[in-house]
Parts: C-alpha cells; structure tokens; sequence
C-alpha cells in the first residue's frame, strides 16, 4: 500500500481576458485567493504542477514537488516521468477563446518541450445556442485556414457543434479549436500548457501562427462522445470518456450515499466534486472535499470511499 494517504488540492485561480468577474455559484469570491482575484478568473485549475497540497504529511507542498520527491508513491513505480499525468481545471467563460491548437506527444518531443497536449471538455452548463469550435470544415486545407486568419475569417472554417450540458466533447492534439462563451466546462487534458493561438480577434495578445499550422490537422478524430453506463462498487455511473491519456467517470450521489472505489489500485487518480461535498475515506485519511476542489488518489492506494455530505456529482479522472 502507498504510504501517502490521499490529499486535497487547492484550486489555483487564474485571470484571463475572456474569463469572469464573479465566479458564483461555483466558488465563493474567498476563494478566489492571489492578485488573479482582481481580475476576470478564467480558470480554476484543479490540479497542475504548481497546486497545492491541503491535507496530509505534504501539506503546503506543490504536487508538482510531491511528485518529483515521492514519485514511486504517487505514480506507482512503471512511470518514466515525475509528473502527474492529469491537468484538471474549471473553464470560465464569458467571451470567446482565441482559435487554438495544441502539438501530440511526437511533436512535442521534437520541440523538446515535454508532452503533447489531448484533452476533453466536460460541459457544466450550457445557455441555450452555445457552441464551441472543434475541427475544421470538410475539404478545408491548412492554406485555407492560413488565408482565413490574414483576412479575418478563421471562425467560418471551423466546426462549431452545439454543446448542452452534460455533453462530452473529446479534443486530439491537432484539432483547431475554440471555446465560446455561455458555457461552464470541465476540461481534463495531459499535464501540458503549450498552446498556439492563430487566432484571436485583435487582442493584444502573442500569436503563434507558424507553429500552430505545423500542427493542425485536417482531420482529427474530435468531436462528440456518447456516454456508457458503468457500475463501481455497486453504485452506477457513467463513462463519459475512454481514451489512450484519460478515463473520466461521473457518478450522481445524494447526502448520505457512499461509494467504493476500488477497481484502479495501480495507477493514481484525481476525484472531483462539482455541485456539492464529500469525504474522501482511506484506510490512513479522511480528506474533507468541498465542491469545486480535488483529492489526488495516490498510486497503490487498495480504496477509497467517498461519502456524500449533499446531493453532489463525483467526478473521477484516471490516466
């Protein structure tokens, strides 16, 4: 068994032009903590390098120093990188993304800039109409979308599929893509933070056009994915995604009501609660998870239970 217990993160809140000034319901304005406070909080990572440690012997640590330290304990011992494989965080926005790509694990390796960049978007909420960009049209060349951005017109090339919530949107590296406003998201990605805006819309901000165009693709395999029901510990839930960098799993629990997770003891994960909280139970931890935070399941940790303390939806991010 590991002998690092589960612990909690603490959401690292970060400004963005296109974020929110008031992040209500989903955090109270305390918690928006650091000077990205006073500006529009675009993201709430949940995990990443630079979060920190709440509970247990690390407390005050950055995961990023927790798994460079302590590797074997929170990967397990089959990993080649200290990292934590799993970049979690709450997207806030109240304008449109820039129009963006991210390189694969290939391209990445070559620019010598650590890992690729796959993700998916979890939607939240959703007003009615909203959309996000994901892909190019059919028949759409990377020339085409070159001409675009000079003239203005990028957005016309692109794919926009209407989203509502509850809807699983799956991102490959390579994929053009851009994220409206009118929407919550939960985004689970690979642990990268390399972007390449190519587009957005006069602000004053760094584009990266040669790079982002070596790495879109014409075709991608994005786009919507159905969810499957799953059963775990006796309670059931949903896959909303299964891919080659990440499983997430959604599981609706009332006050009262537990569930068992027992059926990934080799690999690390993270838990999520959204809408409501929960106690997160080991045989050497109870962390407190209040919602809009997440616990890091060490590697070779045997289970965990999680009680519900309201109505809530757990939410689990496995590599």
């Amino acid at each position: 068994m590991s002998t690092l217990p589960p612990f909690r993160l603490h959401p690292k809140f970060e400004s963005r032009t296109w974020g929110r000034p008031d992040l209500s319901p989903w955090y109270p304005a305390t918690a928006q903590q650091g000077d990205a406070a006073a500006d529009p909080i675009g993201e709430a990572w949940l995990t990443g390098p630079a979060s920190v440690a709440n509970d247990g012997p690390y407390a005050g640590m950055t995961l990023g120093d927790i798994a460079t330290q302590h590797t074997a304990e929170l990967l397990g011992t089959s990993t080649a990188e200290a990292e934590f494989p799993l970049l979690v965080k709450l997207l806030f926005p109240d304008a449109k993304l820039s129009v963006q790509v991210h390189p694969n694990d290939e391209e990445a390796a070559a620019m010598n800039i650590g890992r690729g960049k796959t993700e998916c978007w979890y939607v939240l909420e959703a007003t009615p109409g909203a959309t996000v960009a994901c892909g190019l049209k059919p028949g759409v060349a990377v020339a085409d979308l070159r001409a675009a951005i000079a003239d203005g017109t990028a957005e016309d090339l692109l794919e926009h599929l209407p989203v509502t919530k509850g809807d699983m949107v799956f991102v490959d590296a390579g994929t053009v893509h851009a994220i409206g406003p009118g929407v919550t998201i939960l985004e689970v990605q690979q642990t990268s933070d390399t972007t390449y805006r190519l587009y957005d819309y006069d602000r004053p901000r760094e584009l990266h056009l040669e790079k982002g165009l070596a790495v879109s693709k014409t075709d991608t395999r994005a786009g919507k994915i159905a969810p499957k029901p799953i059963e775990v510990g006796g309670c059931p839930g949903t896959r909303l995604i299964e891919e080659q960098y990440f499983t997430v799993d959604s599981f609706n629990l009332q006050a009262g009501d537990t569930i068992d997770l027992n059926d990934v003891p080799a690999e690390p994960y993270c838990l999520m609660a959204l809408y409501g909280d929960a106690e997160v139970v080991s045989a050497d931890a109870r962390v407190q998870m209040p919602a809009g935070t997440s616990v890091i399941v060490p590697a070779g940790t045997a289970a965990v239970t999680v009680k519900a303390a309201s109505a809530m939806e757990l939410v689990r991010a496995t590599p």
